[in-house]
C-alpha cells in the first residue's frame, strides 16, 4: 500500500514538471502578465467595504424616509447646474419685440426676429413705434404692470428691455435674475416641504434708524428654538455693521399647502408700547420679510405700484386715528414644469395686511375671508383707551400656480419704475466730455507750448524772450523744495488716499467679475473693509516715499500716522454714533464683539502691513528729482485774486464732482431711499473717468501755477482736487433738504455723520490722485530741459 502511494506521488511530480516545462517554452515571443495577487486582494477588500457600506445605507434608507428624501434633494441639486444653463438660454432666446403681433409687421421682418438677426435702423424705429402704441393701448385698457397675468408680464418686459440688454457693441437679451444674481441656480421644493420666511429690518424712508421685528412693542412673539437658530443665514461683517439679521419668522409654510387663518401671537400693548407704535406708524416704518431670497411685496393693481415690505399700520386721510395691521394674507406664486425640473419654484411673494379686531379666544380667525371692512370699529385702533386690550396677530397663506411667470422673470416686478440704464450711459458720456476737453487742453500744453519752450531753452536761442514766454523754467531751482507746512501731513494724506483708491477699485472689480454681489446685503461693505485693511502696505509704501522726497527724518511717526489717522477718526465718529443708536435700541447698533473684530483688523492686520510697506519703501532708492534745489528760496510774485489758492481749489474741485454727480444720485438713492443699485460696470467706468479727470485737472492747474512763477505746488495740487469732497458734502445737504423728509434730530445726525465720512474719503482719494499726477508732470517737464 505504501509503495503504491509513493509511486503515485512520484508520477504526479513528474507530470507537473513536464507541464510546467511545456508552458515555459513559448511558441511565440509574447510576454504574458499575470494578476498582482496583493493588489487583487486589496481590490476585493475595498469592494466588500463599499458593498457593506451601500448595504448599510440602503438599510437605513428603508428604515428612515428622511434619508431617502435627502438623497433625492442632493440628486436634484446636481441637476440644477444643467437646468440653470437651459433656463438662461431660454431667457436669452426671447425676442425683443414682445409687444408686436405677427399681423403688425411684414414677413421679412418677422423672419429676422425669429432668427435673432439684426434689424436695420428703419425696422427698429418701426417696431419701436408699434410697441409704444401697443403699450399705451394696454395701459388705457386698465392693464397694470405688477400683476401676474400674461399681459402684465409683457408690459414689464417692455419697460425693462433696456435693463435686460447686456453687452457693449452687440447687446444680448438676458434675464433680471441672471443680472442681479449671476451664477445662482433656482431652488426646487417638493410638495409638503417646509419653507421658511425670514424677518429682515423694519425700515423707513423718513429715518435711517432701523429696528428688529422682534424688538417692536406688541408685535411678533419670539418663537425661535435651538433648531431654528441653526436655520439662520450666516451674517458677514458688513451685514452686522448695517444691522441685517435674518431670523426665521413665526409662520408655518408648507409647499402647495394653503393655510387658513391662524393665530401666531397675542400681545398686551401697554401705554408706552402704544405710543411707540403710533410713532412708528406716523414715520411710515415698513416690515421686510424674505422667502426664497424674494422680498415680500405689497401690490396695488388699481394704482399700479409694488412696494417692498408692508406698513405697520395706517392713518386714514379724514381721520386722525391710527390703526394697526394685525392680520397678514400671504400669497405665494410658484411655477412647475415636470419636463424640465422636479418640484416647484417660487416666483412671487406677496402680502396683503389687514386690520381686524379678533375676539379674545380667536374664534373670528377662520378660513381665508379675513379682510378690511368698511366699518372702522372693526379696525385695531391705537388709542389710549386700548392700552390694556389684548391684540391677536394672525396670518393665512395661499399657494397660487402660475405658468406665465418663470423663475428667471420673478425679479422683474421689483424693478418696474426704476430709472432706465440709459441715464447711466448719459452719466458716462457727460464725464467723458469733461475728459475730452481736459485732454485737449493738456495736449495743447504738452505738444505746443512745452515742446517749443523746451526746444528754445535747450538751444538758448533767445533767453530773455524764453523767460518771458515760459516762466515755469525760472523756478527749476525751487520746484522740488519741500513744502513749508507739514510735509508729514501731506505724505500721510497721499498714502491714505492711495489706499482708499486701490481698495475701492478692487472691490468694484470683484463685483464686476461676480466674485462678490452688491445685491447680497453687506457683502460689498465687507469687501471694502477687508480690502482697505489688506491694502495697508500700499499706504505705507507711498507715504514713506513721499515723505523721503521731502527730506523728512521722523519716518516712524509718519508711518504710525498713516496707519492710525483716518481709521482712528472714523472709529471715533462711528463709536459716538453707535452710542446714540444703542440708546434708542436700533438694529444698526453694533455689538461689542463686532467692534472688537474691527479693532483686531485695524491693529493686528492693517497697522503691521502699513509698517511693512513703509519698510519696503524706505529700502528702495528715493525718488530722483530732475533739478537741484537752491539754498535760498525764490520770492513768489504777487498774484491776482483769480489765482488765489482758495479760488483755484474751489474751481478745480468742480470737475471731479461733475464727473460723478449723476451716478452719485443713484448711489444716494440706494443708500437712503432703499432703492436697488446693481450696475457695478457703470460705477467702474465712472471711477476710471474720475481718476482721469483728477489727473488732468491737477496737471493743468500745476502748469498754470508754475507759469506764474509759483513753485508751491505740493499742497495746492492736493487741494485742487480734494475740494471735490466739499462739493459732495454740499450735494448731500441739498439731497437732505430736497429729496429726503427726515423726521427727528437723530436721523439727521446719522445722515450727516455718514455723509461727512464719505465726503472725507472721496476728497482724500481725489487729492492723492492730484498730487501724484502733479509730481509726475513736474518731473517730466523739468527732466526734459538741460540744466546747469
Amino acid at each position: 500500500m505504501q509503495r503504491n502511494n509513493i509511486l503515485f506521488l512520484v508520477l504526479l511530480v513528474l507530470y507537473s514538471g513536464v507541464v510546467s516545462a511545456a508552458n515555459a517554452v513559448p511558441k511565440k515571443r509574447v510576454k504574458t502578465v499575470g494578476p498582482d495577487r496583493k493588489k487583487y486582494k486589496e481590490l476585493q477588500a475595498d469592494m466588500k467595504t463599499v458593498a457593506s457600506a451601500s448595504a448599510v445605507r440602503l438599510a437605513k434608507e428603508s428604515v428612515d424616509p428622511k434619508l431617502m428624501r435627502r438623497e433625492r434633494e442632493r440628486s436634484h441639486r446636481r441637476e440644477k447646474v444643467k437646468e440653470r444653463k437651459v433656463a438662461f438660454d431660454k431667457a436669452r432666446k426671447k425676442p425683443r419685440t414682445i409687444l408686436v403681433n405677427k399681423d403688425q409687421i411684414d414677413t421679412k421682418m418677422l423672419d429676422k426676429i425669429n432668427r435673432q438677426k439684426r434689424l436695420s435702423a428703419k425696422e427698429k424705429k418701426t417696431i419701436d413705434n408699434i410697441e409704444l402704441k401697443t403699450y399705451r393701448d394696454l395701459r388705457k385698457q386698465g392693464v397694470d404692470e405688477v400683476s401676474n397675468t400674461k399681459q402684465s408680464k409683457m408690459l414689464r418686459e417692455y419697460r425693462l428691455r433696456n435693463k435686460k440688454r447686456r453687452g457693449i457693441f452687440r447687446k444680448k437679451e438676458s434675464s433680471m435674475a441672471q443680472i442681479l444674481f449671476p451664477g445662482v441656480s433656482p431652488e426646487d421644493y417638493m410638495r409638503g416641504e417646509k419653507v421658511w420666511i425670514y424677518t429682515d429690518l423694519v425700515e423707513s424712508r423718513l429715518t435711517p434708524v432701523p429696528f428688529d421685528v422682534y424688538d417692536l412693542p406688541g408685535y411678533f412673539e419670539e418663537v425661535e428654538t435651538r433648531w431654528l437658530k441653526k436655520q439662520r443665514l450666516r451674517r458677514n461683517l458688513g451685514s452686522r455693521l448695517l444691522g441685517h439679521d435674518l431670523k426665521p419668522a413665526p409662520f408655518d409654510l408648507q409647499v402647495e399647502k394653503d393655510m387658513p387663518c391662524t393665530v401666531f401671537g397675542k400681545s398686551y400693548i401697554g401705554s408706552k408700547e402704544l405710543q411707540w407704535l403710533r410713532q412708528l406708524v406716523e414715520r411710515q416704518y415698513r416690515v421686510h420679510l424674505q422667502l426664497d431670497n424674494l422680498p415680500v411685496l405689497l401690490k396695488s393693481h388699481d394704482l399700479n405700484f409694488a412696494l417692498r415690505g408692508y406698513p405697520i399700520g395706517f392713518k386714514l386721510p379724514d381721520d386722525k386715528k391710527i390703526y394697526l395691521y394685525n392680520h397678514f394674507k400671504f400669497t405665494v406664486t410658484y411655477h412647475e414644469d415636470p419636463t424640465t425640473f422636479q418640484g416647484v419654484r417660487i416666483t412671487g411673494f406677496e402680502v396683503h395686511p389687514v386690520s381686524v379686531m379678533h375676539d379674545a379666544m380667536g374664534d373670528s380667525c377662520s378660513g381665508y375671508n379675513v379682510e378690511n371692512q368698511s366699518d372702522r370699529s372693526t379696525f385695531v385702533s391705537l388709542e389710549k383707551e386700548l392700552g390694556q386690550t389684548p391684540v391677536l396677530f394672525s396670518y393665512d397663506v395661499k399657494w397660487v400656480p402660475n405658468e406665465d411667470i418663470e423663475w428667471s422673470d420673478r425679479w422683474d416686478v421689483y424693478l418696474v419704475g426704476s430709472p432706465d440704464d440709459e441715464i447711466h450711459y448719459y452719466s458716462i458720456v457727460n464725464s467723458l466730455m469733461i475728459v475730452v476737453v481736459m485732454t485737449a487742453a493738456i495736449a495743447s500744453i504738452m505738444v505746443r507750448t512745452l515742446r517749443n519752450d523746451i526746444a528754445g531753452y535747450n538751444e538758448i536761442v533767445d533767453l530773455e524772450e524764453g523767460d518771458d514766454e515760459t516762466g515755469w523754467k525760472l523756478v527749476h531751482g525751487d520746484v522740488f523744495r519741500a513744502p513749508a507746512f507739514s510735509p508729514m501731513a501731506l505724505s500721510v494724506l497721499v498714502g491714505t488716499g492711495s489706499q482708499i483708491g486701490v481698495a475701492g477699485f478692487l472691490a468694484v472689480i470683484l463685483s464686476v467679475i461676480h466674485v462678490t454681489n452688491a445685491m447680497n446685503k453687506g457683502q460689498m461693505l465687507t469687501s471694502l473693509i477687508l480690502l482697505y485693511v489688506f491694502c495697508g502696505s500700499i499706504a505705507g509704501y507711498i507715504s514713506s516715499r513721499v515723505y523721503a522726497l521731502t527730506k523728512g527724518t521722523a519716518w516712524k511717526l509718519n508711518t504710525l500716522l498713516t496707519a492710525t489717522a483716518l481709521p482712528g477718526f472714523c472709529v471715533v465718529m462711528f463709536s459716538i454714533l453707535n452710542i446714540f443708536l444703542s440708546v434708542v435700541n436700533a438694529a444698526s447698533s453694533v455689538s461689542f464683539l463686532t467692534i472688537c473684530v474691527l479693532f483686531i483688523l485695524w491693529t493686528c492686520v492693517s497697522t503691521p502691513l502699513v509698517f511693512l510697506g513703509a519698510f519696503v519703501g524706505l529700502r528702495f532708492k528715493g525718488i530722483e528729482v530732475t533739478s537741484k534745489t537752491n539754498s535760498i528760496a525764490r520770492i513768489v510774485p504777487d498774484s491776482i485774486w483769480s489765482t488765489a489758492p482758495a479760488v483755484t481749489a474751489m474751481v478745480g474741485g468742480v470737475l471731479p464732482f461733475g464727473a460723478v454727480c449723476i451716478e452719485l444720485a443713484f448711489i444716494m438713492s440706494a443708500l437712503w431711499l432703499h432703492q436697488l443699485y446693481y450696475v457695478m460696470g457703470f460705477l467702474l467706468a465712472v471711477g476710471v473717468v474720475l481718476v482721469a479727470t483728477c489727473a488732468q485737472v491737477a496737471i493743468v492747474m500745476c502748469y498754470l501755477q508754475l507759469c506764474a512763477e509759483d513753485y508751491r505746488w505740493w499742497w495746492k495740487s492736493f487741494w485742487n482736487c480734494a475740494t471735490g469732497g466739499i462739493y459732495i458734502l454740499l450735494y448731500s445737504i441739498w439731497f437732505l433738504t430736497s429729496r429726503l423728509k427726515m423726521v427727528g434730530g437723530l436721523p439727521v445726525i446719522i445722515y450727516m455723520t455718514y455723509m461727512t465720512m464719505i465726503s472725507l474719503l472721496f476728497g482724500i482719494f481725489c487729492g492723492a490722485i492730484g498730487f501724484l499726477s502733479s509730481l509726475w508732470f513736474t518731473k517730466k517737464i523739468y527732466g526734459s530741459v538741460k540744466l546747469d
